[in-house]
């Protein structure tokens, strides 16, 4: 497996990911786009990415939506409600990120992917919405409040969403108003509740942020990629 940076420029703002692909393959393979939580580009995201390398042999970029990594709580809140609060920037970053991994000469552009987790799984929504050419799009512990700047109707992809049932941050009330869009907007979606689940439940960290509203749950994060995985060997191959 190899690795290396790989920055991408909007609006005078350099973002800078990590590209990871596996150097014994050839000709063209799909490329999934990996957003990070709300703490910014971190191992986690990078983990993950290299275990979408590993595992399907696919091209991974770990990017980086924030241009820095936050350093406490009020500047990742800040983080969130910038970007949220300004749909424009936020998705010129995620489309450039995404144009950067297309324009790879080891990625097929026809064939590619978003996935993220927490406020990243928002994200991964938010560019999939824009009517971004994505097969597929995956949101784990996702946020489902985004910037309200998006068309579900846009959405082309095929879009899972993995989520815990015990998320405080997503109530029945947020559940079924995101049902009710994506149903409307004709989109091809699915969602799987985990019901001991929390927020952040694919993160081995996450009991670390000090509150109980984020647990780790192996079971949740098990069966969460194995829902991904079936989803990518259905519609990238």
């Amino acid at each position: 497996m190899k690795s290396q940076d790989l920055t991408v420029v909007h609006n005078g703002t350099a973002l800078t990911g990590r590209l990871i692909w596996d150097e014994t393959r050839t000709g063209e393979r799909p490329g999934v786009l990996v957003i990070h939580e709300a703490t910014g580009l971190g191992e986690h995201a990078i983990e993950r990415a290299e275990r979408i390398v590993r595992e399907f042999g696919y091209v991974a970029y770990a990017m980086d939506e924030f241009g820095e990594t936050p350093g406490d709580m009020d500047a990742i809140l800040g983080w969130i409600g910038k970007l949220l609060g300004d749909p424009a920037e936020l998705h010129g970053r995620l489309a450039a990120a995404l144009r950067g991994l297309a324009e790879q000469p080891m990625v097929d552009p026809d064939r590619l992917a978003a996935i993220g987790h927490c406020f990243g799984g928002t994200s991964a929504i938010e560019l999939a919405g824009t009517g971004a050419d994505l097969k597929a799009i995956v949101g784990f512990h996702a946020g489902l409040q985004g910037t309200g700047h998006v068309d579900a109707a846009a959405i082309r992809g095929k879009l899972l969403i993995c989520n815990g049932a015990q998320d405080p941050f997503v109530t029945p009330e947020i559940l079924q108003a995101f049902s009710s869009e994506m149903i409307a907007g004709g989109v091809d979606w699915q969602m799987n509740l985990y019901g001991r689940a929390r927020h952040s439940f694919t993160n081995r960290d996450a009991d670390a942020l000090g509150s109980e509203a984020y647990a780790y749950d192996a079971d949740a994060d098990r069966r969460s990629w194995e829902a991904m995985r079936a989803l990518f060997l259905e519609v990238l191959g």
